[in-house]
């Protein structure tokens, strides 16, 4: 560092240096310019010790020191911007990614659309079969890497195909019988690679892990669902003030749907005041007793007609696909058609028997109409879960004992009901929608426009789904037949919707409606589906002419066979021999589950303590208010009328009593 002035000596004569002056100055400013670049080099503390240092006049060091500081900032600001410019670029980066995610998203303006037109409780359908989508493209693609693809491109095991003749498509026998599209058409041979690909552990761990992955999904969402719009509400957050000040839907932009919006909100106000009124009003003794006999008689029939339903199909239906496959002509194009025969009663009775349900729904006169809807609700999902419980009985007790490759018959009957189940979901747009739009706005006005049944439609989208789970087992590829039944039907739905429907006028809240559609997925529909697969696979023989298990005492002999073919000292032998088919690791399972629900309740718990505890203060605090607010008018209200009084009004002049005496005590 330099020790000495930059500057010449204020005495030094030009001459003597023998330059000019310019030469002079250019050259003290070069050495000035060098001294800074060093000076910003060095530490706060150092660039100050060497400034002091200097042996030059004070103003000189302060020019020094300014310089060196303007130098050093603009190094700061330079960058500084760089990183603002780098955070910027990544920020903008960020936010067009983002946009593009949104564009990836399927049916986001589509939705929208639906929200702003018809509001949140149309929206909780199209919203809720979006996410059935989603289950069964997840199942597609890893149905179809994982069991399909290895075995197209090892060994296809197609034998005596018959030509392709359209029926096919229908009853999915004949030209489909030896594909991959069901069961028997795969086989449980080891691919010879590195490492070797073993097709039936390939196939049963690809359907376990499909189907834990939607249990753990159900699981989580229905817990957060009901979390969120039930296990949290405490008072009545149905009642007259909620329904004013927070049930509006915001979304909706549409004029006509905003006009049904506050007719909708008129209805429900007027409900809920003759709910109130009805509290209020106990019926007697006699009234109760009669409504009750209503209720009963009204179970007592729908419970008749779910298991008049049940009997017809297992007595109807059954008979004529056993026979199909007894007397089995692939020629034979009416025997084959007949195959259709039960699931067209099976759709009938899903379609009929709600109707049914409807009528005998208005002899009961129900005072609240979400109560009404629940219980049509419940009735629906009985009849449903029924004549699949009564076809799973079919399909595990007798269909393996009587036919060779059981397996792609179930496989079969299930693909047949899951495509006549479209087609009256087709039918039922056009005639239930359609001409009853025509038919209201037409010929009959007072009918006028239908509206859009949520829980029917609903109910429609968890029974075939329901279909779905039950034969991931038996058809892998199932799920294209379903995101394509799903992708139909949202655009037909919609359209439906935009041409000849209008919202429900009857719904209750569209968020407790959606957690009972998620918790009725789960249960019965996805417990029901997941004990038919697990029975059948740990207790059924699989055939032994077909199909990836065959030879197998059970399905689950399989990871016997696999674990014993490992070395004895392996992790995956060890786990296996020592926990998982231990009792005490499943008690324990049973045991941390139990203890972790019984927290999360006394959370719950704990939660609505407070929420009950924070509703009471702010009644209390509302009363201090008033109380304090009535103490302040009556304060206002006494100053007002002392200050009414003027000070002419009293008459301040001193007066002498001459009769004093006469006023003092007489004992004095």
């Amino acid at each position: 560092m330099r020790r000495m002035s930059v500057f010449p000596q204020h005495d030094t004569a030009l001459g003597n240096l023998g330059l000019t002056a310019n030469e002079i100055r250019q050259e003290t400013e070069n050495n000035t310019s060098e001294l800074v670049s060093d000076l910003v080099n060095l530490s706060a503390g150092a660039r100050f010790e060497a400034i002091r240092s200097l042996h030059v006049p004070f103003n000189e060091k302060k020019t020094i020191r300014n310089r060196v500081n303007s130098v050093k900032l603009s190094k700061t600001i330079l960058a500084a911007d760089c990183g603002q410019q780098v955070s910027r670029s990544f920020r903008r980066f960020r936010v067009s990614l983002a946009s593009a995610m949104q564009h990836l998203v399927i049916w986001q303006d589509t939705l929208k659309e639906i929200g702003g037109r018809f509001g949140t409780s149309v929206l909780s359908y199209f919203l809720f079969l979006k996410w059935l989508l989603q289950f069964n493209l997840f199942s597609l693609i890893i149905n179809f890497c994982f069991i399909t693809i290895p075995q197209i491109v090892h060994a296809p095991n197609i034998s005596s195909i018959t030509g392709f003749r359209g029926l096919e498509l229908l009853t999915g026998v004949g030209y489909f019988n030896k594909t991959v599209l069901f069961y028997g058409g795969y086989n449980g041979e080891v691919i010879v690679s590195k490492p070797a690909y073993n097709m039936q552990l390939a196939y049963f761990f690809t359907i376990a892990a499909y189907l834990v992955l939607c249990g753990v999904s159900l699981i989580y969402s229905t817990s957060r669902s009901f979390q969120k719009n039930f296990a949290l509400e405490t008072g009545p957050v149905s009642g007259g003030a909620w329904r004013l000040l927070c049930s509006w839907d915001f979304s909706v932009v549409n004029e006509k749907a905003i006009q049904y919006n506050k007719n909708n909100l008129a209805i429900q106000l007027k409900e809920s005041l003759s709910e109130r009124l009805q509290e209020k009003n106990k019926m007697s003794r006699s009234d109760r007793i009669k409504h009750l006999s209503l209720h009963l008689l009204a179970w007592l029939l729908s419970l008749g007609l779910a298991l008049g339903s049940c009997a017809g199909i297992y007595f109807l239906g059954t008979n004529r696909e056993l026979a199909f496959s007894f007397s089995h002509d692939p020629s034979d194009l009416g025997a084959e058609a007949s195959t259709l025969l039960l699931p067209v009663v099976v759709s009938l009775f899903n379609l009929i028997v709600p109707l049914l349900y409807s009528l005998i729904s208005k002899i009961e006169s129900y005072s609240n109409p979400r109560a009404k809807i629940y219980i049509s609700i419940v009735r629906t999902v009985i009849l449903k879960m029924s004549i699949l419980g009564i076809l799973c009985f079919y399909w595990l007790s007798f269909v393996p004992t009587n036919i060779s490759c059981w397996e792609s018959f179930v496989g079969q009957s299930v693909y047949r009901l899951l495509i006549i189940d479209f087609i009256f979901c087709l039918l039922g747009i056009f005639f239930g929608e359609f001409l009853r739009n025509v038919i209201g706005t037409m010929c009959i006005q007072s009918l006028g426009v239908p509206e859009f049944d949520i829980a029917r439609n609903v109910l429609d989208l968890i029974y075939g789904q329901t279909l779905a789970w039950i034969g991931i087992y038996f058809s892998p590829l199932l799920p294209v037949m379903q995101v394509l039944k799903l992708f139909i039907i949202f655009y037909l739905k919609k359209i439906s919707l935009s041409m000849n429907c209008q919202p429900p006028k009857h719904t209750g809240r569209a968020a407790q409606i959606q957690t009972v559609f998620i918790a009725l997925l789960f249960f019965p529909s996805f417990v029901g589906a997941l004990s038919m697969v697990a029975f059948t696979v740990w207790s059924l023989k699989p055939s032994d002419q077909c199909g990836p298990f065959q030879g197998l005492n059970t399905p689950f002999h399989t990871i016997f066979n696999w674990t014993h073919s490992l070395p004895e000292t392996h992790w995956v032998r060890w786990i296996f021999e020592n926990i998982l088919r231990s009792e005490l690791f499943y008690y324990l399972i049973s045991l941390i589950v139990l203890v972790i629900t019984y927290f999360l309740w006394q959370i719950t718990r704990g939660r609505k303590e407070l929420i009950k505890t924070l509703r009471e203060q702010i009644v209390n605090e509302g009363k201090d208010k008033a109380f304090l607010l009535n103490k302040l008018q009556n304060l206002q209200k006494e100053r007002r009328e002392m200050a009414s009084y003027r000070p002419q009004d009293f008459d301040q002049t001193p007066h002498f009593n001459p009769n004093w005496m006469n006023t003092l005590p007489m004992d004095m």
